[in-house]
């Protein structure tokens, strides 16, 4: 063989080599998009079942202190609306006793809204918040965790029964707002941010509440 018959051998090894590697780059890159709609699909459905889950659980209370000063905690459902992304902060029988025989009621603060990144630029996540024993502050405390991430936009609609029209906002503790009632029917839509130029991920879904009414056993009316 002269060096000319082997160069020109290498060369098309070479290219051999380029195209077989161009192949299983694609495959991957390929796999691992795939694998990123998956998950997106996943964290999407995941999250609409549990916000439908303990939402239908939300209740309120009738059962407080005569006295004022004696109060120690407040059940509401309090829902805001916004450009992009809404708020819901209510009471629901929704927690989970992690430790054995752990004296833990099931009732819980939930709070569900969007906050950005601190370590991403232009990212939002969708979060839960807990807290557990219910306080006198519907909105703060507990703790955080994140529900969905890359969230384009979470809008929730809620039915009033007395109006028969869908409402954006609901608050329990305000005269001038639903007091003490809670709403027929809500309906949640949440949109995650698409893989490699897709379009977007979106999930909506419609479901009753049980309770409309506060509790008030033993309570004569």
């Amino acid at each position: 063989m002269t060096l000319l018959e082997i160069l020109v051998s290498l060369g098309i090894l070479a290219m051999i080599s380029l195209l077989i590697y161009g192949a299983f780059d694609s495959l991957s890159r390929g796999r691992k998009g795939e694998a990123l709609r998956v998950d997106r699909a996943r964290q999407g459905r995941e999250a609409m079942a549990r916000i439908t889950r303990e939402i239908q659980g939300t209740f309120l209370s009738a059962h407080n202190p005569a006295l004022p000063a004696l109060v120690t905690r407040m059940t509401a459902f309090i829902a805001t609306s916004g450009p992009n992304f809404d708020r819901l902060d209510f009471s629901a029988f929704a927690h989970t006793r992690m430790i054995k025989d752990a004296r833990e009621s099931d009732q819980s603060e939930i709070g569900y809204f969007v906050v950005k990144d601190p370590n991403i630029e232009d990212k939002m996540d969708l979060v839960r918040r807990e807290q557990t024993p219910i306080d006198l502050d519907p909105k703060r405390g507990g703790v955080i965790n994140v529900l969905a991430e890359d969230v384009e936009s979470f809008h929730l609609k809620y039915l009033d029964p007395v109006s028969g029209t869908w409402v954006e906002s609901w608050d329990t503790t305000q005269t001038t707002g639903q007091t003490n009632r809670l709403p027929l029917e809500v309906r949640v839509s949440l949109a995650l941010r698409g893989v490699k130029n897709s379009p977007p991920f979106v999930f909506e879904t419609k479901f009753m509440i049980p309770m409309q009414q506060p509790l008030s056993f033993g309570i004569p009316r």
